[in-house]
Parts: C-alpha cells; sequence; structure tokens
C-alpha cells in the first residue's frame, strides 16, 4: 500500500538531493526575521510491537499554511489493511488513521511529509494592515477547552495581571511577562505536559514544559477576550542562533515536539509568542539551570513575543482531538503518534515499546 496526497504544491519548492543541515553559528542575539524558505523532510515511521485484535495508528499530519509554513505534500506506504487522512471536524487537524485486521502480525506505517518554512517576525513599529477576525471566528479563538476553562480562578488571575493595560497589545505583553516571570520548566513531566491550566493555578504549581505553560498562556489571554491559540508541532532543525536548547540536536527528531501560541492582535493580526522556550533556556542552555538575568535570556525573552525561528514544524491547532474509529478517551492535542489494540491505547511517550521514529532532513535545491 502506498498512497501520497497533496495538501499543497509549489513549484518553487522543488525536491532535492538532501544535503546536511546548516552549519550552526555559535550562540549569538535571538533575532529571527522572514528571509528565504527553506525545505525539510519529515519522516515518521509506526511498528505496533504486540498487536491484539484490530490494532490502529494515528499520525498528525502537517495541515498548517500560513505566513510561516507551506505543506508541500504527505506521502505513506505499508502494510495496513486500510489507510486514509482524516480531518478533525472542528479545528482541521489532518490524521493519518493506519488499520490492520487480527491476524496482521506486524502492522508497519510510514508517513513522509515535505513543507517550508521561514522566520516569522511582527513589525511593532508598523502597526494596521492586518486582516480582522469576524465575531464567529473572534469567539471560537476565545472559547473555552475541556482543560483550558476561560473563567473561574483563569479570569480571575488574568484581570489582576492586566490591571490598568489598556489596549490588546499591553494585555498581551502583560500576560507574556507573567508567565514568563512565574512558571518554570519542569524536567520531571511527561512529554510536554497536559495543560491542565485550572489545576496549575489553583495549586500554585505553575512547572510545566510547553503544553502547560503556553496553554496558560492562551488560556489567560482568552479568559480576558484575546483571541489566542495552541500550535501543535514538532522542532526539526538546530538553531540557527547556537541555541542548543531551541532546536533539534539530531536528525532523529522523536522526542523533539514542542507546542507555541500566538495572540490575535487588532493592528498586527496573529502575532507569534512562546514564553515556554523562554524558560526552556533558563533551565537546559547552560549546563546547570541559570535564570532570567542570565545575559543568554532577554534577548530570547524579548524576541519571543512576536517573532519565533522556524526551526519548527506546526500540525494543528487542536485540542480535545477525538481520533477517528478510536475506543479511547479524547486527547488534550495531537502531537504524538497514538497506537490501540483491543487492550486499549498504547502509551504514545514510550516509542520504543509502541516503537515509533521520526526523522528529519533540510532539503536543499
Amino acid at each position: 500500500m502506498h498512497r501520497r496526497i497533496f495538501l499543497q504544491a509549489s513549484a518553487a519548492l522543488p525536491l532535492a538531493a538532501a544535503l546536511p543541515c546548516r552549519a550552526v553559528a555559535q550562540q549569538s542575539d535571538f533575532n529571527p526575521q522572514p528571509g528565504a524558505w527553506r525545505t525539510f523532510e519529515v519522516t515518521t515511521r509506526a511498528e505496533v510491537l504486540k498487536p491484539a485484535g484490530i490494532t490502529r495508528v494515528w499520525i498528525p499530519v502537517p495541515a498548517v499554511n500560513d505566513a510561516g509554513q507551506k505543506v508541500i505534500d504527505n506521502a505513506w506506504s505499508g502494510n495496513a489493511g486500510a489507510a486514509q487522512l482524516a480531518y478533525d471536524g472542528k479545528y482541521g487537524a489532518a490524521i493519518l488513521c493506519a488499520e490492520w485486521p487480527a491476524a496482521d502480525a506486524q502492522p508497519v506505517i510510514e508517513l513522509t511529509s515535505r513543507f517550508a518554512t521561514r522566520n516569522r517576525a511582527v513589525e511593532f513599529a508598523k502597526p494596521g494592515g492586518a486582516p480582522k477576525l469576524d465575531a464567529t471566528e473572534r469567539a471560537f479563538y476565545t472559547q473555552a477547552t475541556e482543560l483550558m476553562p476561560t473563567d473561574g480562578i483563569v479570569r480571575e488571575t488574568a484581570l489582576k495581571i492586566t490591571e490598568g493595560a489598556h489596549t490588546d497589545e499591553a494585555q498581551a505583553r502583560r500576560v507574556y511577562d507573567w508567565v514568563v516571570e512565574n512558571t518554570f520548566r519542569d524536567p520531571k513531566t511527561r512529554g510536554c505536559g497536559v495543560g491542565d491550566i485550572a489545576t496549575m493555578l489553583e495549586t500554585g504549581d505553575l512547572g510545566g514544559k510547553c503544553a502547560d505553560l503556553n496553554a496558560l498562556y492562551v488560556g489567560l489571554a482568552r479568559s480576558i477576550g484575546l483571541p489566542a491559540r495552541d500550535l501543535y508541532g514538532i522542532r526539526v532543525a538546530k538553531s540557527a542562533f547556537g541555541y542548543r536548547s531551541l532546536g533539534a540536536g539530531t536528525e532523529n527528531i522523536t522526542r523533539a515536539q514542542h507546542c507555541r501560541a500566538e495572540v490575535f492582535l487588532q493592528a498586527y493580526g496573529w502575532v507569534p509568542v512562546d514564553p515556554a522556550d523562554v524558560r526552556k533556556v533558563v533551565l537546559e542552555e547552560r549546563e546547570k539551570p541559570t535564570t532570567l538575568a542570565d545575559p543568554i535570556v532577554p534577548p530570547v525573552r524579548q524576541k519571543l513575543f512576536g517573532a519565533w525561528e522556524m526551526n519548527w514544524l506546526a500540525y494543528n491547532t487542536g485540542h480535545d482531538i477525538a481520533l477517528p474509529n478510536s475506543q479511547g478517551a479524547k486527547l488534550a492535542y495531537f502531537m504524538y503518534p497514538q497506537a490501540e489494540t483491543a487492550n486499549g491505547r498504547l502509551d504514545s511517550l514510550d516509542p520504543d515499546n509502541f516503537r515509533y521514529r521520526i526523522t528529519a532532513r533540510e532539503i536543499i535545491a
């Protein structure tokens, strides 16, 4: 079985011989700016080592096309009895769904995605001209999710944070600074975290990873009427600015998942933010954890309100995802491959047992 589907094609982005990733400079001021598009290929290979009954696998497929990313195509192969591309009905998250009959002892599926990225940076000195959100879109991006309420302690906290801030930009910056200053990256958190922001605020335990800290930003923003969203994806290359904590160290990116966030400001449109990565630099960039005052941190903190280095692939913006034909619970987000047998949902954070491997390479024309 082999299938190729083109979500978006561009003659300006041909596939060429793969070369090693670009050399990474010594650590320098972090200042992503839009430039040339870079083309990448990411391959996800999944195997179920202990199938039982009907076996199913779901793999996230990139479906985000915006100012910083263009999807070129997706192709899959393997021995599944059936495989097809499906979409979440609410968020449009793309899902490769594969199924094997009970008699199949060695389920294997492989997805290869090609896409192009370029850095994003908002010019705050040049407001105006941004597309507007209509009332329906604004309501969509300010609504609560199962783990991201917008009332109670979430709204109370956001109102305290933004007291005296009278513009959407001032409010968005206040929330960003509060998350940076009051949270911490917890290395004991499994995967990217869960994103249960009410529990974080109620317990006062503001530690976690990107799906926790950036969800906290999104939830606080939504609770005061600022449209915001999470974007779930994976790092695909080293940072060109020499920050080892802000990139993928090797071609094996199996554990390089990372989510980011955006907030919609009337004068600028969708603005990229990533307070979680500021906290990642604090914890991981030095041999030992450092502080926000360390000279390596302020350049990142300043730029990650308004800019992203696009050595990263966005899959989707979905929450509370129900996998097609699954007997298991909804996912808080869909960023890791998932599998299920007659014995239930497998642990997606154990890629050595539910064997999957994700690799990335840059393609130079």
